[in-house]
């Protein structure tokens, strides 16, 4: 039997489709390191391409101090696999299996980020403070957040500000959970550089910006209200105008004994897509994101295009099958807000559920789901454990422990390190 995959470092993980690479796969502990003059065979296995020239191979290497030093042609885009064996008293032993992904260039010039674009704090019906979400964010493996509390953009500041004087790699972004007034229909203002909600309070303007929508809608379908669709379209409209992304939020939601959003309204909104992004996932009943999954599929079967995400709406950082379990992994070149906005709109992004204790689903585009899955077995562990260190420094630092800046101050830069290291 092999060695825990802990027990050894692969490194590059990530790598250019179609060209040669050298990976190194180094032992980490004297319980398994490899013995300088045992013949070590390796076997290799495309997952998926199975070309006359990248066929499985076995090959014998001897170590290069600590590590087994490999060079090899990694051919398309997929998961490439080596066994690792040697013979010890007439006996084939395993070292173990190692893994890595071979990238086209466009996915390749990426990173995966980890976000929620849809969570809650105590000013609206959070239990938490918005200093207190952010720090377990980042302990639970979050890169980014927006706090979209309930007509109230401020709490997404506060949060900023709490950490604003202290070295943290998590980044926080403005956001709201947008509800016009009279309508059902809920979206979220990811990163909008001003409150959509503020604006409704000057009631007489927005009914007159609104009247100006509806006189420029086309006809509508039976059983839509003018007034709440052309409300949508208004809001939207304005989250765009302040540079945010405009998600619209858990149509299934069963809220008064119905779902949130009616079947025509729903139905028109994405044959007209004014949204943005769709919330594939929320912190709501699964049976409530099976059936958004299942309209997504039966929209994408119907050939629309739609960017989609994945959100917890955290009511409480308590409830360990929301917050960090239902998330966005966003592939963007940077972690900058425009950069992940365009990312998402461009369709580089999965809808995560990681609830512990289960198997990992991921939805999407298939070419990210497969990427995304290797991530969630070979990346992500090693980026979560340093993400809850920083948490946990966090969460001393708004408790009033004095050393928690120093503690921050030395964990910073250390995901982005990682992926230098792991990406070729």
């Amino acid at each position: 039997m092999g060695y825990r995959q802990e027990c050894f470092q692969v490194f590059p993980l990530v790598v250019p489709a179609d060209q040669t690479t050298t990976i190194t796969i180094r032992a980490l502990y004297d319980h398994c390191r490899l013995e300088k003059n045992t013949e070590y065979e390796v076997a290799y296995y495309p997952k998926e391409y199975w070309t006359e020239e990248c066929k499985r191979k076995t090959f014998f290497l001897r170590p290069q101090g600590d590590s087994l030093v490999i060079s090899h042609h990694f051919t398309g885009e997929q998961e490439h696999v080596f066994t690792v064996t040697y013979e010890q008293d007439g006996e084939e032993q395993s070292v173990g299996t190692f893994s890595v992904y071979s990238l086209q260039p466009d996915l390749f010039a990426r990173r995966p980020f980890k976000g929620d674009l849809h969570m809650h704090s105590y000013y609206s019906d959070g239990r938490q403070s918005p200093a207190y979400v952010g720090a377990y964010s980042r302990m639970v493996g979050l890169d980014f957040i927006a706090i979209t509390d309930h007509h109230q953009y401020a709490p997404s500041l506060e949060v900023q500000n709490a950490f604003s004087e202290v070295a943290v790699d998590l980044r926080m972004f403005p956001g709201e959970e947008v509800h016009p007034p009279e309508c059902h229909t809920h979206l979220v203002n990811f990163g909008g550089s001003f409150s959509v909600n503020q604006l409704f309070q000057d009631r007489e303007s927005y009914r007159h910006e609104l009247e100006g929508v509806m006189q420029g809608l086309n006809p509508l379908p039976a059983g839509i209200d003018p007034y709440e669709y052309a409300s949508l379209v208004w809001s939207l409209d304005k989250i765009r105008e302040a540079k945010g992304l405009g998600i619209f939020c858990h149509p299934h939601w069963v809220t008064d004994n119905r779902f949130n959003v009616p079947r025509p309204l729903l139905d028109y909104l994405f044959e007209q897509q004014p949204f943005d992004a769709f919330e594939l996932l929320g912190g709501i009943a699964p049976q409530c994101n099976n059936l958004q999954v299942a309209y997504y599929n039966e929209q994408r079967a119907h050939g629309r295009i739609i960017p989609i995400v994945g959100s917890s709406d955290s009511h409480s950082c308590l409830n360990h099958t929301r917050l960090g379990a239902i998330h966005t992994i966003v592939f963007s070149p940077t972690l900058e807000l425009q950069d992940l906005i365009s990312s998402v709109k461009e369709l580089y992004s999965v809808a995560v559920e990681a609830i512990p204790g289960e198997n990992s689903r991921v939805y999407g585009p298939l070419r990210l789901v497969k990427y995304a899955e290797f991530l969630l077995r070979k990346y992500v562990p090693l980026h979560d454990r340093m993400c809850f260190a920083e948490g946990n420094h966090m969460l001393d630092y708004i408790g009033g422990n004095e050393e928690a800046a120093n503690w921050l101050q030395a964990c910073k830069g250390q995901v982005g390190r990682l992926m230098d290291k792991l990406w070729a």
